[in-house]
């Protein structure tokens, strides 16, 4: 699996955790909202001082709510503190209205309702908010208590004030202080999860890659034994050149084969310098010339990028030249020598594998190869 995948399957889990807390909220806010505070409005509308202020304020929370939950769910950018600043005015308005008696009761439903509609609001922007707009609402409960104690029970009432801002309080806080803890987790889990599926992938991607490798060196090692063999029994002639370009080509696979495990900053270059190395020992001089910073690329494209040139640049006999010309998204090689014996006129291509294609032209005084890989 990909890094960005992995990175993509992580960002999931952690939204998946994230969905679930911010239902919740939504679920807790709206269903306070309308099961508790429309029986309290109906019970105390004949006792508010102004019961249209109560209704109205009940309106505006809800459309408060519904702005809070398309934030939440679909991204809507909305006046976080504007709408903050209304649930407070529409608080202070509901304190005023209710009746003496009644501050610790269900017709001052908007100082138990605050806090789970400023959750909405400020869901993702930490605790310290959310608990500044509980202490504004404590403050102007307090306000109100103090102005509504004028029949000796100011220290009960007090009392009573206490206890009503704790369960107001803490249940908001404690739902988002367990969501940012879950979101955490959530987070520490995928990133657990994504790096034990990079190990296993690396794994699984490094088995393959002996496997491959040591695939190829037995074709390989079974053709270099074989030709061997042939010049120990006498059946080729080293002096042939046949016979020399195919000693070439052989000592230039098991060297770039070789080159393919090695740990450098640029592992194509590395592995066309090893096909360049056999070459040079057998008095060809070759420029390599590179161009370009190399993209990261897999074993097997380099392997499809060099192997054409490598079986090219074994039948050099004069000199020549290797190019490499890297872009982010694409990797251009070519290799120009003299033509040898062979056809006047030849050239043909194709794709290898759909991943990177590969020319080659001939004609009286020049051989042209090129590979080319481009991004998906």
């Amino acid at each position: 699996m990909s890094a960005e995948r992995l990175q993509r399957a992580g960002a999931a889990v952690v939204a998946t955790a994230d969905r679930g807390g911010r239902i919740a909220a939504v679920a807790i806010a709206f269903g306070w909202h309308f099961a508790v505070n429309v029986p309290g409005i109906a019970s105390g509308w004949t006792d508010y001082r102004v019961p249209w202020a109560a209704a109205a304020g009940w309106v505006l929370f809800t459309v408060v709510g519904v702005l809070a939950t398309a934030r939440l769910f679909y991204g809507f950018a909305v006046p976080v503190f504007p709408l903050l600043a209304v649930l407070l005015i529409v608080d202070v308005l509901v304190i005023a209205a209710t009746p003496d008696g009644q501050m610790f009761d269900t017709p001052n439903w908007a100082w138990g309702t605050v806090g789970w509609f400023a959750l909405l609001l400020l869901y993702d922007r930490g605790i310290g908010a959310l608990v500044t707009v509980l202490a504004l609402n404590a403050l102007f409960g307090l306000i109100g208590v103090l102005a509504g104690s004028t029949d000796g029970h100011g220290a009960a009432d007090l009392s009573r004030f206490v206890m009503y801002v704790y369960g107001t309080g803490v249940l908001p806080i404690a739902l988002m202080a367990a969501m940012g803890v879950l979101r955490a987790t959530a987070h520490q889990a995928a990133a657990t999860e994504a790096a034990r599926a990079a190990l296993e992938s690396e794994r699984l991607g490094a088995v393959h890659a002996q496997r491959e490798r040591q695939d190829r060196l037995g074709i390989v090692s079974e053709a270099a034994g074989a030709l061997l063999h042939d010049l120990a029994t006498g059946r080729a002639d080293p002096a042939d050149l046949d016979v020399q370009r195919a000693c070439a080509l052989a000592a230039g696979r098991l060297r770039r084969l070789i080159a393919e495990s090695d740990d450098v900053p640029d592992p194509l270059l590395h592995e066309l310098r090893a096909c360049v190395d056999v070459a040079e020992r057998q008095g060809v001089p070759v420029d390599l010339i590179a161009v370009g910073e190399l993209p990261e690329l897999d074993v097997a494209i380099r392997r499809r990028l060099a192997e054409p040139l490598a079986a090219t640049l074994a039948t050099a006999r004069l000199w020549a030249r290797v190019t490499v010309v890297a872009q982010p998204d694409e990797v251009v090689v070519s290799l120009t020598t003299p033509a040898t014996a062979g056809p006047a006129k030849e050239s043909y291509s194709w794709p290898m594998d759909g991943v990177v294609d590969y020319w080659y032209e001939r004609d009286e005084e020049l051989v042209w190869t090129q590979t080319r890989w481009r991004a998906a």
